[in-house]
């Protein structure tokens, strides 16, 4: 990708077939000129025509252009700051709002008693109806935990695959989950006071993230060895699981079984205040690691010629990952294959070479609170808890990418 100049034919710059080093490495001049630098640059984006040119001919859009398309594409330009935009993606975005806006609206709508959406809608703008009770303090809370466990589930998901450079890497497949889960059960069957078993379990999946680095670190966190490592880990807090609740009094070991499965019965505002706080500290974190997702495909050859520094950059968003993993688990309990399936059909839907990381946010939120709806609702008056049916979704899945995978290698 080389990097658009002005025409003057008495500078040997502008002599054919020749470049300067910062063009042919794919990074912006330092007069800005470059609509796109980096990572971004380097991942094979397609060229932007400049005015200097035909299209295709130059790198990247001039200065002063506030917007060029290209391939799908829009390049918005903010004084200093360059945003390229993927329209696709930004459609996706927008049906995966409208879908889970629908989606809260008929889980606060179904259940006993039936409540119209007329007067669901009524409720939340306040007007006040007979069903205030129903819609605002019993169904409400679920639904927005749901949502914003689902979120932080897609977003957890996103990060650790693009690292791992494997659909099959989450937090439920790299020992994250299984470490949470091993420390709630450990806080369940000893008695400990209610209130700290989210902290618990916080602590005992922080701790797994902390073995799976020290496992993996070596070779500069190479994707094989860290989903390696995470299986490693994963297996071994389960077998301690199991251990701690064989040798548990059978009713602390079905509360602990029950956490284990993820469930959303029984909790409302206080865990979703405690997942959406924890994301609104983390978002100027979770705004680098979107741009910095960028650069995830590169080898590390690649990235160290652009000036990257490839291993600070995993490091950097796998630790964010298995954060909000471990934060999101401690509060809901292991909900497993949200974190699976939602990046990479994310991914499909934008027909994209990575996750990307807002549209897996409103993804693994639609997919919770559909979870949670028809684990409510398909077997009533008996509820099942939500991670009963994002397996039954997980499943299916793995199938699909099981075949998927034998037919590209036939």
């Amino acid at each position: 990708m080389t990097t658009a100049r002005p025409s003057n034919p008495s500078s040997p710059s502008a002599s054919a077939g020749t470049s300067s080093p910062s063009a042919s490495a794919g990074t912006s001049s330092p007069s800005g000129a470059a609509g796109t630098s980096g990572p971004a640059g380097a991942a094979g984006l397609p060229r932007l025509a400049g005015p200097g040119g035909p299209a295709g001919a130059s790198g990247v859009a001039a200065p002063g252009v506030g917007g060029a398309r290209v391939a799908g594409r829009s390049l918005l330009r903010l004084g200093p700051v360059s945003l390229l935009i993927r329209r696709r993606a930004v459609l996706v975005a927008a049906v995966l709002t409208v879908l889970l806006l629908a989606a809260v609206v008929l889980s606060l709508s179904l259940g006993t008693p039936y409540v119209a959406p007329a007067d669901v809608l009524r409720a939340l703008s306040g007007a006040g109806t007979p069903y205030d009770l129903v819609v605002l303090d019993l169904r409400l809370p679920r639904v927005v935990l749901a949502a914003v466990a689902g979120a932080a589930f897609g977003v957890a998901g996103t990060l650790i695959q693009s690292v791992a450079r494997n659909p099959l890497a989450s937090p439920d497949v790299i020992g994250i989950t299984q470490g949470a889960g091993l420390a709630a059960t450990v806080a369940l069957t000893s008695g400990m006071a209610a209130v700290l078993v989210a902290p618990t379990a916080l602590v005992g999946g922080l701790l797994a993230a902390v073995l799976l680095f020290a496992l993996g670190a070596r070779h500069g966190l190479a994707a094989q060895r860290f989903v390696l490592a995470g299986v490693a880990v994963a297996f071994a807090f389960r077998a301690l699981t199991e251990v701690v609740m064989l040798t548990a009094d059978p009713i602390d070991g079905l509360r602990a079984q029950i956490w284990l499965i993820g469930t959303l019965a029984g909790k409302g505002w206080t865990e979703a205040a405690w997942i959406a706080g924890a994301l609104l500290v983390l978002l100027p974190v979770l705004a680098w690691a979107g741009w910095a997702l960028n650069s995830t495909a590169l080898d590390d050859d690649t990235a160290r010629g652009v000036g990257l520094r490839p291993v600070a950059r995993r490091i950097g968003l796998a630790g964010t990952g298995v954060l909000v993993a471990a934060m999101v688990t401690a509060q809901v309990g292991a909900v497993d294959f949200v974190a699976l399936v939602a990046p990479q059909v994310a991914r499909r839907l934008v027909r994209a070479e990575r996750p990307p990381l807002v549209c897996a946010a409103l993804l693994g939120a639609l997919l919770l609170v559909l979870a949670d709806l028809a684990g409510r609702r398909l077997f009533a008056p008996t509820q099942l808890p939500a991670g009963v049916l994002t397996a039954a979704i997980g499943g299916p899945y793995l199938i699909f990418l099981l075949l998927r995978g034998r037919r590209r290698s036939s």
